[in-house]
Protein backbone atom coordinates (compact mmCIF):
# COMPACT_ATOMS: atom_id res chain seq x y z
CA UNK A 1 0.00 0.00 0.00
CA UNK A 2 0.79 3.65 -0.93
CA UNK A 3 -0.29 7.06 0.83
CA UNK A 4 0.09 10.02 -0.35
CA UNK A 5 -0.77 12.99 1.85
CA UNK A 6 -2.28 16.74 1.34
CA UNK A 7 -3.41 19.47 3.19
CA UNK A 8 -0.56 21.35 4.53
CA UNK A 9 -1.67 24.20 6.42
CA UNK A 10 -1.08 27.20 8.43
CA UNK A 11 -3.70 28.38 10.65
CA UNK A 12 -4.30 30.62 13.61
CA UNK A 13 -5.36 28.96 16.46
CA UNK A 14 -9.11 28.08 16.96
CA UNK A 15 -8.96 27.53 13.19
CA UNK A 16 -9.64 24.58 11.02
CA UNK A 17 -7.77 22.25 8.58
CA UNK A 18 -8.79 19.00 7.09
CA UNK A 19 -5.92 16.33 5.90
CA UNK A 20 -6.00 13.63 3.19
CA UNK A 21 -4.12 10.47 2.52
CA UNK A 22 -4.58 9.41 -0.58
CA UNK A 23 -3.81 4.64 -0.34
CA UNK A 24 -3.03 2.85 -3.84
CA UNK A 25 -2.20 -0.88 -4.21
CA UNK A 26 -3.40 -3.03 -2.03
CA UNK A 27 -6.48 -1.54 -0.06
CA UNK A 28 -8.56 -4.78 0.33
CA UNK A 29 -6.47 -6.07 2.71
CA UNK A 30 -6.17 -2.92 5.31
CA UNK A 31 -6.41 -3.44 8.55
CA UNK A 32 -6.51 -0.07 9.82
CA UNK A 33 -5.24 3.38 9.23
CA UNK A 34 -4.28 6.52 11.62
CA UNK A 35 -2.57 9.70 11.84
CA UNK A 36 0.32 9.69 13.42
CA UNK A 37 1.91 13.48 14.38
CA UNK A 38 5.74 14.09 15.05
CA UNK A 39 6.54 17.74 16.92
CA UNK A 40 10.16 18.94 17.40
CA UNK A 41 12.23 16.66 19.12
CA UNK A 42 9.43 14.25 19.93
CA UNK A 43 8.43 10.99 18.62
CA UNK A 44 5.43 10.24 16.67
CA UNK A 45 2.33 9.42 18.73
CA UNK A 46 -0.66 7.83 17.17
CA UNK A 47 -3.72 10.47 17.81
CA UNK A 48 -6.14 8.46 15.79
CA UNK A 49 -7.33 5.26 14.39
CA UNK A 50 -9.69 4.10 12.11
CA UNK A 51 -10.18 0.54 11.74
CA UNK A 52 -11.04 -1.29 8.03
CA UNK A 53 -12.87 -3.98 9.77
CA UNK A 54 -15.22 -2.32 11.75
CA UNK A 55 -14.99 1.30 10.98
CA UNK A 56 -14.33 1.71 14.95
CA UNK A 57 -12.54 4.77 15.38
CA UNK A 58 -10.44 5.60 18.72
CA UNK A 59 -8.58 9.16 19.49
CA UNK A 60 -6.04 10.06 21.88
CA UNK A 61 -7.31 12.25 25.01
CA UNK A 62 -5.72 14.74 23.79
CA UNK A 63 -7.26 15.41 20.59
CA UNK A 64 -10.58 14.20 21.73
CA UNK A 65 -14.18 16.10 20.46
CA UNK A 66 -11.42 18.20 18.51
CA UNK A 67 -10.41 15.80 15.54
CA UNK A 68 -12.25 13.51 13.36
CA UNK A 69 -11.09 10.36 11.25
CA UNK A 70 -13.01 9.37 8.36
CA UNK A 71 -12.31 7.45 5.30
CA UNK A 72 -14.15 7.41 1.86
CA UNK A 73 -13.92 4.39 0.41
CA UNK A 74 -15.06 5.01 -3.15
CA UNK A 75 -11.57 7.41 -3.16
CA UNK A 76 -9.72 5.19 -1.16
CA UNK A 77 -8.61 8.41 0.94
CA UNK A 78 -8.38 8.55 4.73
CA UNK A 79 -9.29 12.52 5.91
CA UNK A 80 -8.28 13.85 9.04
CA UNK A 81 -10.63 16.58 10.28
CA UNK A 82 -9.16 19.34 12.63
CA UNK A 83 -11.16 21.31 14.47
CA UNK A 84 -10.10 24.15 17.10
CA UNK A 85 -6.82 23.83 16.76
CA UNK A 86 -4.13 24.39 19.28
CA UNK A 87 -0.09 25.77 18.80
CA UNK A 88 0.79 22.72 20.79
CA UNK A 89 -0.72 20.55 17.74
CA UNK A 90 1.69 21.68 15.39
CA UNK A 91 3.74 18.76 13.57
CA UNK A 92 4.22 16.96 10.73
CA UNK A 93 1.05 14.63 10.62
CA UNK A 94 1.86 11.10 8.86
CA UNK A 95 -1.13 8.71 8.39
CA UNK A 96 -0.55 5.33 8.35
CA UNK A 97 -1.62 1.75 7.25
CA UNK A 98 -1.50 -1.58 8.49
CA UNK A 99 -2.00 -4.09 5.92
CA UNK A 100 -1.79 -7.94 4.49
CA UNK A 101 -1.60 -10.51 6.46
CA UNK A 102 1.65 -9.95 8.34
CA UNK A 103 0.51 -6.54 8.86
CA UNK A 104 2.81 -4.71 6.83
CA UNK A 105 2.78 -0.86 7.62
CA UNK A 106 3.34 1.78 4.97
CA UNK A 107 3.84 5.59 5.80
CA UNK A 108 2.88 8.83 4.01
CA UNK A 109 5.39 11.42 3.15
CA UNK A 110 4.28 13.84 6.12
CA UNK A 111 2.61 16.84 6.07
CA UNK A 112 3.62 20.17 8.18
CA UNK A 113 0.73 21.72 10.22
CA UNK A 114 1.77 24.70 11.83
CA UNK A 115 -0.83 26.58 14.84
CA UNK A 116 0.00 29.80 15.20
CA UNK A 117 -0.64 31.65 18.78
Amino acid sequence: VQLVESGVGLVQSGGSLRLSCAASGSTLTLHAMGWYPQAPGKQRELVALLSSVDGSTNYADSVKGRFTISRDNAKNTMYLQMNNLKPEDTAVYYCNALYGSNLWSSWGQGTQVTVSS
